[in-house]
């Protein structure tokens, strides 16, 4: 199980009580709005925004934000920007392998924001195509270990679904399928009364580089500083840090 899925996986509730609830409010309202505006902004006909909202949700993201982030997408509110999704590879400390999905509305200001941050931080740019093959597109639903249900239960209610593996992380589990079988998973384990924390399509690292806690502290430095980028959406990493050097990364 890697270390670095366990911290992606909680590091948006932490989140929610530091300094950087604004930021990931923002970021939230961003993804929002594009998902209305790619895909109308009815929930029930429209998958991604719902799980979308239902993330900002889990997140404390205010109703009236919400609302008002569809209705602008949908085209029902002025002052929706053009956001464009545009992807960077690079390299963090250790060799550790990064994707940067950015969402912006303004691409020479993501570059440049995204080129500090790596340059700062032990980090460099790569080319095009020489980090994304280290990961695969995936569904990934995380269910809550506070929900009650067992990974027994997970499996017998996903399973049809396409649910290709379930990972213990500690506090919660990790479904992970097909990206195309994300909502029929999640579809899955919600007709099963079990209630789960987010689901999304993200990049899963299919090779892993173990990290001392060094390496560890120096990575966590690097994303924060590219997270701190308003662009920034998600960073995916393929660092794998045993729990005690993550834990001792963080203080």
């Amino acid at each position: 199980m890697s270390g670095h899925s366990k911290w992606a996986t909680t590091k948006h509730k932490k989140a929610v009580i530091d300094a950087k609830r604004s930021k990931l409010f923002a970021k939230l309202i961003k993804n929002i709005e594009v998902a209305a505006r790619v895909g109308g902004g009815d929930m029930a006909g429209n998958p991604t925004l719902f799980d979308a909202v239902q993330k900002a949700k889990k997140s404390s993201v205010p109703n009236e934000n919400i609302d008002r982030a569809v209705k602008r997408g949908s085209g029902l509110e002025a002052g929706a920007a053009e956001y464009e999704t545009i992807m960077y590879e690079g390299y963090g400390p250790g060799g550790v392998a990064m994707l940067i999905e950015c969402l912006t509305d303004n691409r020479n200001r993501a570059a440049m924001e995204v080129r500090t941050a790596l340059t700062r931080n032990n980090g460099t740019l790569a080319d095009p195509g020489s980090v994304s093959y280290l990961f695969s597109r995936k569904g990934q639903v995380i269910v809550t270990k506070e929900s009650g249900a067992t990974e027994d239960d997970l499996m017998e209610a996903a399973l049809e679904a396409g649910v290709e593996e379930i990972n213990d992380l500690g506090e919660a589990f990790e479904l992970l399928s097909e990206a195309t079988d994300v909502v029929a998973v999640r579809t899955a384990v919600q007709a099963a009364n079990i209630d789960y924390e987010q689901a999304e399509v993200t990049w899963i690292p299919s090779m892993k580089i173990e990290t001392d806690v060094d390496t560890t502290r120096k990575t966590l430095r690097l994303i924060d500083a590219l997270e701190d980028s308003d662009d920034v959406q998600n960073v995916f990493a393929n660092f794998d840090a045993p729990d005690d050097v993550l834990a001792e990364a963080s203080e």
